[in-house]
């Protein structure tokens, strides 16, 4: 109970839904998951002896944090039984996401499939330092560690990071106009367009799920991804539109009226090096609203 006087906690899981909800979303790379686990911890917050809770921001985050792990480890096995190439549910944002480097590039899905050859612990680690800010004291104090394990595992995930993902500095309006080209070559047939800002050693990964029309792995060369397209591309109007996915430019694929699938694409010195298409249904299901993230101040 509240002690007469004392104002009642405000609820966590409201004024700071954007930070919880990031968090989980990036240990998961899923927005369904992360609605899941934002009503698990806030089923345990609301059990929780709200009075001699200190820092509720601060407690709702570790709360967030070890509700995603566990998710994350049964996520882990049913990866192994997926269909094809698993890539992360893609989400719609607002500019200020752009606007914030750190956390366009950790929310991109170049960084959150980066993120998934980490383990569920190593990752979460490195996101609680990394991009949140958390201290290792802090991050210890959240995983019931060591604070020197805390670090090795953070060395750890770091180092693997940069070895999966160098850091190099890529230009939104590159990958904007990226994206323009292949709406043009896909709507007018200006395929040369599309060509002249592809790498030649591209790389295409298709995430069906089983349920949609995919390839069952990577495939390699401008030439072998451009056939693909041509042989998947659908009888019906196709209509494509640019919006900000995960951050940064990225193209919505209506068939008829009902979204298809998503075309995201990395650019590396002004050239597409891999374009990620997304068509699993049930990834595709959250993207009727624009998603509000945030990083948090860790010591507010």
């Amino acid at each position: 109970m509240t002690e007469p006087g004392r104002e009642p906690l405000a609820d966590p899981f409201t004024v700071h839904r954007s930070l919880l909800f990031t968090v989980a979303y990036e240990i998961l790379g899923s927005a369904a998951d992360a609605e899941d686990v934002l009503q698990d911890a806030w089923l345990r917050w609301s059990d929780a002896d709200q009075d001699v809770v200190a820092d509720p921001k601060a407690y709702a985050v570790r709360i967030i944090t070890r509700v995603a792990l566990n998710k994350a480890r049964s996520l882990g096995r049913r990866k192994e039984t997926y269909v094809g190439p698993w890539l992360p549910e893609p989400i719609l944002t607002g500019g200020d996401v752009a606007d914030d480097v750190v956390l366009a590039d950790s929310v991109s899905l170049a960084m959150l499939i980066v993120l998934d050859k980490l383990s569920p612990v190593e990752r979460a680690v490195f996101l609680l330092r990394e991009v949140f800010g958390y201290e290792h004291t802090e991050i210890a104090q959240m995983l019931e560690r060591q604070p020197a394990s805390v670090r090795q595992i953070a060395h750890r995930a770091r180092t693997r990071v940069r070895a999966e993902r160098p850091a190099t500095q890529v230009s939104p309006t590159d990958v904007r106009s990226a994206a323009e080209r292949f709406v043009a070559a896909a709507t007018t047939g200006d395929v040369q367009s599309l060509l002249d800002v592809v790498s030649p050693d591209v790389v295409l990964v298709t995430d069906g799920g089983g349920v949609r029309k995919a390839a069952l792995r990577p495939i390699v060369g401008v030439e072998k991804v451009l056939r693909f397209l041509l042989a998947v591309q659908p009888d019906a109007p196709t209509q494509f539109r640019i919006v900000d996915l995960n951050g940064g430019p990225a193209v919505l694929a209506h068939i008829d009226s009902q979204l298809d699938s998503t075309f995201t694409f990395e650019v590396v010195d002004g050239l597409v090096t891999r374009i990620l298409v997304q068509r699993n249904p049930l990834k595709l299901a959250h993207l009727d609203e624009v998603r509000g993230l945030s990083r948090g101040e860790s010591g507010a």
